[in-house]
């Protein structure tokens, strides 16, 4: 599992002209893309990482501060580019793998205490935010203990 964390001022995804999930005042963006062999377990220890880390201004994590999460799903996270000029997308899991793996992400957050507004699984979005710093920071499952 990857999630690409992007300290946010503002943030907000459309679907068709619809706000689908927003961020009112400053936050995390998470964008995440999940493997085939990415499983519950995985799930929670990225969320708790995310949630945890002291990435926001004056060194907090949205735990501490209850600053809100916007999280996008993003399969193209584990396209290759190795060979060729056209990206390919083996490594990102199918929906039937990735949604429920998504939705139960996304719940666990809530479990914990966290404030989560989300995009929708599949749809073509558009993604606007304001990344305060920048600040952007990667996290993968294969690093965590």
């Amino acid at each position: 599992m990857r999630a690409v964390l992007q300290v946010a001022s503002r943030a907000q995804v459309e679907v068709e002209n619809e706000v689908v999930g927003a961020l009112e005042r400053p936050g995390l963006v998470v964008l995440l893309g999940i493997t085939h062999e990415d499983d519950q377990a995985t799930a929670r220890k990225v969320a708790e990482k995310v949630y945890r880390l002291r990435i926001l201004e004056g060194e907090t994590s949205c735990e501490s501060v209850s600053a809100p999460l916007l999280v996008i799903s993003q399969f193209t996270l584990y396209g290759s580019v190795r060979k060729g000029r056209r990206p390919t997308w083996t490594a990102a899991a199918p929906a039937e793998h990735s949604e429920p793996l998504y939705e139960y992400f996304v719940a666990y957050l809530r479990e914990l205490g966290a404030e989560v507004a989300t995009g929708r699984f599949g749809a073509m979005m558009e993604v606007s935010l304001t990344n305060s710093g920048p600040f952007t920071v990667l996290v993968d499952s294969h690093d965590l203990p």
